[in-house]
């Protein structure tokens, strides 16, 4: 929407991601993002952190589902979304303000970790046997890269080393 401040934010994940259901049954999740800026600093000759930003961020709908069922406290996340202003009033009658964004898109970092994602149908994972019965009925095109570990062939990548798959001597640990 014209007038909108969108931003993108890469941090750390502070919380937990809270996942809540409005009275109508609508997901919310709210997590908040750490951001700290590093800057080099020449006559030291290191990397110094400046001040950090704590932005608190809401996602709606699947994708709050999905934020909450994938990611993690202490993460590193990239969240894009539209800076809002809030005003209120605290327990104690003075005005406060915070800034918080409506997220459009966030995912994990891929800078210092891996991810394996796996296509949602339906609110969820769908699990390898469901995947085969729906390819076998024709439900799920064989050239679906999201419907097998390889793309382009309709092949499961078992054993590893294939797209979104782990490879062998890859650990199973995330690196975080």
């Amino acid at each position: 929407m014209a007038g909108e401040t969108v931003v993108t934010i890469i941090g750390n994940l502070v919380d937990e991601v809270e996942l809540r259901f409005t009275p109508n049954g609508a997901a919310v999740a709210k997590f908040r993002v750490a951001s700290t800026p590093r800057v080099f600093d020449k006559q030291s000759n290191e990397w110094k952190d400046g001040e950090g930003l704590f932005l608190t961020c809401s996602v709606w709908r699947q994708q709050a589902e999905h934020a909450a069922e994938s990611l993690q406290k202490g993460m590193r996340v990239i969240v894009q979304g539209r800076l809002k202003q809030r005003s209120y009033e605290d327990g104690q009658g003075v005005k406060r303000t915070v800034y918080e964004l409506d997220v459009e898109e966030v995912g994990p970092s891929l800078l210092r970790a891996t991810a394996v994602v796996t296509k949602a149908a339906g609110g969820g994972q769908q699990r390898p046997e469901v995947q085969r019965a729906a390819r076998s009925q024709g439900a799920v095109s064989a050239d679906d890269p999201w419907a097998s570990g390889t793309p382009g062939t309709g092949r499961p990548a078992n054993g590893g080393g294939g797209w979104g798959q782990s490879g062998p001597g890859d650990s199973d640990q995330p690196p975080f």
